[in-house]
């Protein structure tokens, strides 16, 4: 069955290429990118950069700000592109919520190369020791609507061109 793809959020752990995917679909879709870190409160960039994971208490100012942003978008017809870790069900369900047809491209990767990628970024506030909390709190997308599951270990190229490809699958009329 067909159904429309109005958002698409890039998922995944720290250090699973978000951000770069998202510029990536940006410049071959046209779609406004809304990067999700922006929207993190001071405390828990703090509470990152500290080496402390967050908690769902910390996430949850955060993720309704993601919401409230999809919600905007969705009265203001924009389809855009949101990075978001999107670690939990729960947590992408508020997504959903906030704007129905919303797209999961899931960014896998084992723990192992997350961390080697973790390694060589500079300047981000999540230290690679929190890495392993990320994946303790990961409920994989599978069996959900609208979620495209991609090897993250694929270039940010072939990765931005499978997502675009599938999201003008799903293009909303």
């Amino acid at each position: 069955m067909y159904e429309p793809i109005n958002a698409v959020v890039i998922m995944g752990v720290a250090g699973s290429g978000k951000s770069a995917v998202a510029r990536a679909l940006e410049v071959r879709s046209g779609a406004r990118l809304i990067e999700g870190d922006a929207f993190h409160p001071d405390r828990n960039i703090q509470k990152m950069s500290s080496g402390q994971p967050l908690t769902d208490k910390d996430r949850a100012s955060w993720l309704r700000a993601l919401e409230k942003r999809l919600h905007r978008a969705k009265v203001d017809g924009e389809h855009p592109i949101l990075t978001c870790s999107a670690l939990k069900r729960s947590y992408r369900d508020g997504l959903r919520h906030a704007m129905p047809g919303v797209g999961f491209a899931y960014l896998k990767l084992s723990p192992a190369a997350a961390a080697e990628r973790m390694a060589r970024r500079h300047g981000h506030f999540m230290p690679c020791s929190l890495l392993d909390s990320q994946f303790a709190d990961l409920e994989e997308p599978l069996d959900e609507p609208l979620t495209l599951i991609l090897d993250g270990t694929l270039s940010v190229g072939e990765l931005a061109s499978a997502i675009h490809k599938w999201w003008q699958q799903h293009a909303p009329a």
